[in-house]
């Protein structure tokens, strides 16, 4: 399996991507933004159409539509619950809508839209890997960098206004970080599954321990494994990776929700 560059690559991606997402996760799910990470993903998918459109690197064009839109989704939102999901729907129909726009007027074929809908591991080339590797470096500095202010910022409110952190700094670099993630991880899970790496191990964790930096410890160990066996079924079967990968999260999830029922009534 390993003799196959394509195989290689997709290994090393997935690796990359599982780590990003498992520890961005936790902060996804703290900060109550998994339909933020499914928007940004419809916006990556009108990117990376874009890009296709007037012949870019896909993930070129989802670095660009999903770092830019980022910021405007979390200004238009504010603070307001319903006042965000509000704009959340409005931009992911109109994202989805020039994302079939630009792949209508391109000259791919619908081939290529699968793949950016859902992914491809074949098509992940050795310039690829560099980009996503360096993209992983970056998120991963700053994370470490912001690491206790968006801890705090994240999990201890009350703690955070009493240490006079810059919330709303805090909130516009995370959202930056988070379109770099959808757009590094939508290499392998395609644009419209990729909230599947960015919630589920990180949801699972949760459930298991009660520190952050164990739950970013237990939800990229999650993601390893769903990425990895899902490559390795996929390269057997021949089927859709994103569906090993989806179906092996859903099933850890599961078996947390399991956990946490028994653990409570044994209480």
């Amino acid at each position: 399996m390993f003799e196959l560059e394509f195989m290689r690559n997709a290994y090393f991606a997935g690796t990359l991507i599982a780590i990003v997402s498992g520890m961005m996760g936790v902060f996804v799910i703290a900060r109550d933004m998994p339909f933020m990470a499914h928007t940004l993903s419809e916006i990556g998918f009108a990117g990376a159409s874009f890009a296709v459109f007037i012949g870019w690197l896909p993930l070129n064009g989802m670095l660009a539509f999903t770092t830019v839109s980022s910021v405007l989704v979390g200004e238009l939102s504010g603070s307001v619950q319903s006042r965000r999901e509000a704009v959340i729907s409005a931009i992911s129909g109109l994202f989805i809508g020039m994302g079939i726009l630009f792949l209508s007027l391109s000259s791919k074929n619908s081939s290529y839209a699968t793949s950016i809908l859902f992914g491809s591991v074949i098509g992940i080339s050795h310039h690829e890997v560099i980009q996503m590797t360096f993209l992983s470096g970056v998120i991963l500095l700053i994370l470490l960098m912001i690491y206790r202010n968006l801890k705090d910022d994240s999990f201890d409110s009350v703690g955070a206004n009493t240490n006079h952190i810059h919330r709303s700094l805090i909130s516009i670099v995370f959202l930056v970080m988070l379109a770099f993630s959808v757009s590094v991880a939508a290499q392998i899970v395609g644009s419209l599954l990729i909230f599947v790496l960015l919630t589920l191990p990180a949801a699972s964790a949760k459930y298991y321990v009660h520190t952050v930096a164990k739950m970013m410890g237990l939800a990229v160990g999650f993601a390893l494994f769903g990425v990895w066996v899902g490559l390795y079924l996929g390269y057997l079967t021949n089927w859709p990776v994103t569906f090993f990968i989806a179906t092996i999260e859903a099933v850890i999830y599961a078996l947390a929700l399991v956990f946490n029922a028994v653990r409570k009534t044994s209480l």
